[in-house]
């Protein structure tokens, strides 16, 4: 009950809730996607995001420096061209494959506008990438969730249903669990009457990408984000790749629904950093050899994890609950990710960081346990 201590006062709050009455039921009822914490400061050591610890590559600095500003008085191309450019011939493929947009999140969002109007479900694992119920949502598409086995794995003949399509993270997040290229085929083979989208946002650490199928799939589309394997997190990058009709309806869909392009410093950043193979495969290898070190080192303290193909870890301990290895981390300024889910609810995801990083995480786990 609300206390009022004047007419006034009584007023203001008559008028609150009138007007709730008049509109509350017809504002948005969504549960927000959920993102790592963000430190306060710059001692926190931060591995609850999944970003790379090392800078872009040196070109994308070079770049940036050599950018001219007065041509941010005129717009920026509106295909961002020569991202797209550049990603095609990475790949070997046609610039008509590629499609380019402000993160990952933003070619999703196209993405699911694009492909998935039908009355049937969209399915997609019951553990994966978070933010996939909230565009569902915000979009009304109906969708189902297919549940991970104990170990956390997909099975792909859980998806050869009838369904308005299917979403499939590989390798998967939290889990950091990669299927094989021949699966990830079977399930496209099985699946030609909808779209299929294979969410390649940490498949650079896997060595397992599917672009190749889209030469053979016309019901393929691939999303990556430069935010990962190429340190671009803060200026916003992604791409799908596609059979150039696909292509086609999200270009028609980013003209109608979000029409402000890709901003011209960030296409020309992302562009230097698709040029730079050797600077982006040596940072890849650098980043799974601290991986399957500091797996090693964490399970001889006693730490259960899967296999990772992805730039983070996925870990439980059966002495110590993650809430309270999660709260004793941060007390040492080491940031993880808890989630405090369903089935999950005992794991952390660690981000690979830096060897200094994950020798503190280490030395402060050490600690805890008593080792």
């Amino acid at each position: 009950m609300i206390k009022v201590s004047s007419c006034g006062e009584a007023r203001f709050w008559k008028e609150v809730l009138f007007m709730e009455k008049l509109f509350a039921k017809n504002l948005i009822d969504i549960e927000p996607y959920v993102a790592g914490e963000q430190p306060k400061n710059d001692k926190i050591i931060k591995l609850n995001a999944n970003e790379n610890p090392y800078p872009p590559s040196p070109k994308v600095q070079e770049a940036i420096s050599a950018f001219d500003a007065e041509t941010l008085k005129k717009y920026p191309p509106m295909d961002a061209a020569p991202l797209r450019k550049a990603i095609a011939e990475f790949y070997g493929i046609g610039q008509d494959c590629v499609f380019a947009g402000n993160g990952s999140d933003d070619v999703l969002a196209a993405a699911f506008r694009a492909f998935y109007n039908s009355d049937k479900p969209i399915l997609y694992p019951d553990i994966t990438y978070s933010f996939y119920p909230v565009w569902c949502e915000l979009l009304k598409i109906p969708y189902e969730t297919i549940p991970v086995d104990e170990g956390f794995n997909i099975h792909v003949e859980d998806y050869f249903r009838e369904n308005g399509g299917v979403v499939i993270p590989n390798p998967n997040a939290p889990t950091t669990i990669g299927l094989p290229l021949k699966d990830i085929e079977e399930l496209i083979s099985h699946n030609r009457s909808s779209v299929v989208i294979i969410d390649e946002a940490y498949a650079d650490f896997s060595g397992v990408s599917c672009v190749p199928l889209i030469k053979k799939y016309d019901n393929l589309v691939i999303t990556q984000t430069f935010s990962k394997s190429r340190s671009l997190a803060g200026m916003r990058v992604a791409c799908a790749i596609a059979d150039p009709y696909l292509i086609s309806y999200l270009d028609a869909v980013k003209d109608s629904y979000n029409s402000y392009p890709m901003d011209a410093v960030a296409i020309r950043a992302g562009a230097a950093a698709v040029e730079d193979r050797e600077y982006f495969e040596a940072a890849c290898k650098r980043i799974i050899a601290t991986r399957e070190r500091t797996a090693e080192r964490l399970r001889e303290l006693g730490f259960i994890l899967p296999d990772s193909s992805a730039n983070f870890l996925f870990v439980t301990h059966p002495e110590h609950t993650a809430k309270e290895i999660f709260s004793f981390l941060r007390d040492k300024g080491i940031f993880v990710r808890f989630f405090n889910k369903p089935r999950i609810d005992d794991h952390l995801r660690i981000t690979i960081g830096s060897e200094e990083d994950m020798d503190a995480l280490i030395s402060a786990l050490t600690e805890l346990l008593g080792k």
